[in-house]
């Protein structure tokens, strides 16, 4: 799939999604900026790593975005094969879906779910699953609560599914 344009009121320019598999070129700087959104200390490998794979797997997973606006990355999201979660045998995992404060309230994560959706079924899955304990955010994006999983570190999210 090409980058796509989002349009939205809230914003003027131009609005762009980047997969960091499509272009190569964005990996520093989505390593850089999923790093400083999501990773502690101890994680900051784990994320370097999986977003430089990403680009010569032959494989649809893992994929990493970029929302961009105006040549600012405002925001970003995976599509992963797990998200350090128990169910393993659910996949692909929409992950670290982040749009700066100024930003919220345009739809931009929705854009970014939506973009994840669309790479998930050219990849041949039926659905994506998300992990979370925003309860009501992502019901509002067609996401349906189906259980609850654990993580290493002893904590425990809601689960959600939807179809692609």
């Amino acid at each position: 799939m090409n980058n796509e344009t989002v349009k939205s009121q809230g914003d003027v320019g131009k609005v762009q999604i980047i997969s960091v598999k499509e272009k190569p070129e964005y990996k520093k700087q989505a390593i850089t900026y999923i790093q400083s959104k999501w990773a502690t200390e101890q994680s900051l490998k784990v994320y370097e790593d999986c977003i430089e794979h990403c680009i010569t797997s032959q494989n649809p997973l893992p994929q990493w975005y970029l929302l961009i606006i105006e040549e600012r990355i405002v925001g970003c999201a995976g599509l992963i094969t797990n998200d350090f979660i128990s169910r393993m045998d659910l996949y692909p995992w929409v992950c670290a879906v982040y749009v700066e404060d100024e930003r919220r309230g345009n739809k931009y994560g929705a854009a970014l779910i939506e973009r994840a959706k669309q790479d998930a079924k050219s990849g041949g899955f039926s659905n994506v699953y998300l992990c979370t304990d925003h309860v009501g955010l992502y019901e509002k994006y067609g996401f349906t609560h189906i259980g609850t999983g654990y993580h290493p570190w002893g904590e425990s999210s809601r689960i959600y599914e939807v179809s692609v």
